[in-house]
């Protein structure tokens, strides 16, 4: 298995995966990361490729298509020069095999992050969300995984200590992305975000 690189050598995108139980908070802190970065990222939910495209179950006892479908679009998405931010449950018993086919097969950065977050903390950020999803505390004992890390060299464990601002800018800084540099068309040969980039350079003029 390969290490995952930090680095972020020029024309090569980045794979970047944030997992953690339900309600600790990693799919309000992968839109901030790609929010941040900007155009040239794409943002892989895994509860919108599961639930919504595929509508399909979370259980081994169904050969679940979603495992492979989220890593297969992942890996479309590398090739085609975006940076990849996949974030989910992801639990282990289902994605361990995907994830590290995924991780191994992916010749540039790769960046993992956990965010370890207690079950009674999940259910406090769960209630306090701004887009509450209908399900009940007793469900998310039952989905709780305690510390359920992919076992890669380099993954990054998050505690639930950390605050948003600082559990974001360790997740941009490690993963290179504070520095990376958009592969895609667009932004990089767009007049739209090359107006964009001029009105942000081009200071206004005083009143």
């Amino acid at each position: 298995m390969s290490t995952p690189n930090p680095v972020n050598p020029p024309g090569s995108p980045t794979l970047l995966i944030i997992r953690g139980n339900s309600g600790s908070g990693k799919t309000t802190t992968a839109r901030e990361v790609r929010r941040r970065f900007g155009r040239g990222a794409a943002l892989l939910e895994q509860d919108y490729l599961r639930r919504t495209l595929l509508r399909e179950h979370d259980s081994t006892r169904i050969d679940p298509v979603a495992p492979e479908f989220i890593t297969a679009t992942a890996r479309t998405a590398l090739d085609l020069g975006y940076h990849v931010i996949l974030e989910g449950i992801l639990h282990t018993e289902r994605y361990a095999t995907v994830l590290h086919q995924l991780t191994d097969s992916h010749a540039g950065p790769v960046a993992l992050f956990y965010l370890d977050v207690s079950f009674d903390e999940t259910v406090r950020r769960h209630l306090n969300r701004n887009e509450p999803i209908p399900v009940t505390p007793d469900e998310m004992r039952r989905w709780y995984a305690h510390r359920d890390l992919l076992g890669v060299p380099g993954e990054t464990v998050i505690a639930e200590t950390n605050t948003f601002e600082e559990t974001v800018t360790t997740i941009l800084r490690t993963s290179g992305l504070d520095s990376a540099t958009p592969q895609t068309p667009c932004p990089r040969r767009c007049r739209h975000c090359a107006r964009e980039s001029a009105e942000i350079a081009t200071p206004a003029p005083a009143s």
